[in-house]
């Protein structure tokens, strides 16, 4: 069953002689629970397709369906509450709320709606994250490593229908790097997250069920590293 399709997918900028296309007609789809890995050189258009799945930024064309809604046909007020509902986005650089706590930073998706999470859930977040001596530190008194833990486990909250990682290792010493990776693929097998992830690192990439090649704004390839 698919939960993520994307259709013709393009995104240009300019007009005329001076126009760049971003993404160039992009087709795929995912299964729920697979991990996908998208590479490519830098400019080749991933980070794009990354904004435009999460609905941060609009196409010139195309459409995106996560969880059968189509994204684009939702103004941005729905499209920030189907994102903060549906959608848990890894960024590299973190992109926690300064003077919040470690532990609110990670229900901010429920303060967001004026809810709160089950203790229990937020509990458990901790414990998987190994955060739960830092639950009441602000992100300046945090690691780069212990920060990324935290908006994993932000992205996780909500138990969203895909999350999308940009680069989540790129900010980061090797020894952290290859714990987020971990924690990632935890939650893609623990909870069958579906998880889209942008990379450069061959060895992260090979650890996916599948990775698209991207190159020029086109999908050059899109290959099944294991069933």
């Amino acid at each position: 069953m698919s939960i993520l399709q994307v259709e013709n997918l393009t995104k240009t900028y300019g007009r005329g002689e001076a126009a760049v296309h971003a993404l160039d007609d992009v087709s795929f789809s995912v299964e729920k629970g697979q991990f996908v890995a998208v590479v490519g050189a830098s400019g080749s258009g991933k980070s794009t397709l990354l904004h435009l799945l999460g609905g941060v930024d609009r196409p010139t064309a195309g459409r995106v369906v996560i969880d059968n809604q189509d994204i684009f046909r939702m103004n941005e007020s729905r499209l920030a509450i189907f994102r903060r509902r549906n959608m848990g986005i890894v960024y590299q650089f973190y992109n926690l709320i300064p003077t919040l706590t470690a532990e609110e930073n990670i229900m901010l998706p429920f303060l967001l709606d004026g809810r709160r999470p089950e203790d229990a859930t937020v509990r458990e977040l901790l414990e998987i994250t190994r955060l739960e001596n830092r639950a009441k530190h602000l992100p300046s008194q945090l690691s780069g490593g212990q920060q990324q833990r935290v908006s994993i486990a932000r992205a996780l909250i909500n138990s969203p229908a895909v999350i999308l990682a940009d680069e989540p290792t790129g900010n980061l010493d090797s020894k952290s790097g290859k714990d987020i990776v971990e924690m990632l693929l935890a939650a893609n097998k623990r909870y069958s997250q579906t998880l889209v992830l942008i990379t450069h690192d061959e060895k992260i990439a090979l650890q996916a069920d599948r990775i698209i090649t991207i190159s020029d704004g086109k999908i050059l390839r899109d290959e099944e590293v294991r069933s």
